[in-house]
């Protein structure tokens, strides 16, 4: 499955991701990314506000119409933060860690996020994938400067937005041809695994709407749920929820 990205840029939007969906509803294709230069109210998982101050950041949302089965429409999020990580090697030779299922990390400290919405259309269910990455860190507000970093930052040097817009579509349409096949999932969670210091052996601490423990992470489930061992020596399988290095937790 390939797709051939069209894109609308925006001075400043409220949010990239609303803008996709409402684009989606009137049939947009897939493929179909909105690029602004702001977001005035980005959103981030778990209802978080995504700061996006104007020229700081890559802010991108992509229509997805996938046609494979819902139920490897989980593996999505994890296949976005493999792209970006690609994007990130390709124009930046920027090596970044990934906290389940999609903080793209350097140092601790977050570089990217994404958030993946499944919406409804005349056209059947379309899924939104929004990414923000941190150009520039200078407009962080005090309360992120410890927690969030920037492209800038982390690599010494400025980086266009326009060269890794172009590598991160073309990388998210590879990986997400991966989700085609058995075969091609299988390598994904993998290279997902690879590519994670939270994959395996990772002391983490979990919130979820239901509860709150610690455990040692044991890998992901084919479908890209993490899989959590307790103190009693239980495997947990985590498919929602928030996800922490207990070390980042200073605990």
């Amino acid at each position: 499955m390939t797709f051939a990205a069209r894109i609308l840029h925006f001075d400043s939007l409220p949010s990239t991701n609303s803008e996709a969906a409402h684009q989606a509803q009137q049939g947009a294709a897939e493929g179909l990314t909105i690029v602004a230069n702001e977001q005035t109210a980005g959103r981030g998982r778990l209802e978080r506000r995504w700061i996006s101050p104007s020229g700081a950041g890559l802010y991108a949302s992509v229509i997805l119409r996938p046609r494979f089965s819902p139920t490897v429409w989980s593996l999505i999020p994890l296949m976005a933060a493999l792209a970006v990580h690609d994007a990130l090697a390709e124009t930046c030779g920027l090596e970044v860690d990934i906290k389940w299922p999609n903080d793209i990390l350097t140092n601790e400290r977050k570089l990217c996020g994404i958030l993946a919405e499944t919406i409804e259309t005349p056209d059947g269910r379309a899924v939104v994938l929004g990414m923000g990455i941190n150009l520039a860190g200078q407009s962080f507000p005090d309360e992120l400067r410890d927690v969030a970093t920037s492209l800038q930052e982390a690599t010494g040097q400025a980086v266009w937005a326009g060269d890794l817009l172009q590598s991160l579509l073309r990388f998210v349409a590879d990986r997400y041809a991966e989700l085609e096949t058995d075969r091609g999932r299988a390598e994904l969670v993998r290279d997902w695994m690879a590519h994670s210091t939270y994959a395996h052996d990772k002391r983490v601490f979990i919130t979820s709407e239901e509860e709150r423990f610690s455990g040692i992470t044991r890998g992901l489930e084919s479908d890209g749920a993490l899989r959590v061992e307790t103190t009693s020596g239980e495997i947990r399988i985590i498919r929602s929820g928030d996800v922490s290095s207990v070390r980042g937790k200073g605990e």
